[in-house]
């Protein structure tokens, strides 16, 4: 059976590419990391998945994610909005999910990523717990995946009122929420579930030698099951 061929985005200061790559090949899918500059003119559509990774985007000018966003809705709107349109899984972490959200692709209504709640930049291990029926990258997970944040501004604010429905990943209470984020929201997803933006890097936690406390018997919640979700819907 031919594997689906995940679409992987990269902008100057992307810096994550590889580990979502790593991340589909271990899922079961064929990852083609692909410069921006190369996509003007290809159909996006040869592609089943679309992957938005993490990393520093334009270095972060003028805000976290805010001109690769501004590329995306000025120089691949059709192709962002095609694809959305598709049903086809599009997953966007950290910057990527920045960029989706600066960008107006997720979700439907107004919303912005702040500056976190506490002032500064948050780098440690989370526990996320998925929730709904909507999304098609998290309604069949069996449990809560444990996995790192390192951002700056990952405090998901919609506009009044926010569609409580859209919530797709939730901080745990223990360790607790990094950033603020309305309803304890970690990951996002749109109305008709195929879209996925999270600040926490699932792709950082295949294995569980790589969890902080694996000497100590803890490994489990592998973001490797996130990937699996989306290919199997490819």
């Amino acid at each position: 059976m031919t594997k689906p061929r995940a679409l992987i985005l990269y902008a100057p200061g992307t810096n994550r590419e590889g580990e979502a790559a790593r991340a589909l090949e271990l899922a079961g899918a064929e990852p083609v990391v692909t410069p921006l500059s190369e996509l003007r003119g290809q159909s996006w559509l040869d592609n089943q998945l679309l992957v938005l990774p993490g990393g520093f985007s334009y270095a972060d000018a003028l805000g976290a994610g805010r001109l690769w966003a501004l590329e995306l809705r000025q120089r691949f709107s059709d192709q962002m909005h095609g694809f959305i349109a598709s049903g086809r899984p599009v997953l966007g972490i950290c910057n990527g999910f920045q960029a989706l959200v600066k960008g107006g692709f997720l979700p439907q209504g107004q919303a912005t990523l702040a500056p976190n709640a506490v002032g500064h930049f948050q780098c440690r291990w989370v526990r996320l717990v998925p929730g709904g029926d909507r999304c098609l990258w998290t309604r069949a997970l069996k449990g809560p995946l444990d996995c790192p944040v390192a951002h700056g501004e990952g405090r998901f604010l919609p506009s009044p009122p926010g569609d409580p429905a859209c919530v797709a990943l939730t901080y745990a209470p223990d360790p607790g929420n990094p950033n603020g984020s309305w309803l304890d929201a970690a990951g996002i997803t749109n109305e008709q579930g195929n879209v996925l933006g999270l600040m926490p890097h699932p792709e950082n936690h295949l294995f569980s030698w790589q969890h902080p406390r694996h000497s100590r018997g803890e490994g489990g919640g592998l973001g490797l099951e996130l990937f699996r979700s989306g290919v199997a819907h490819a």
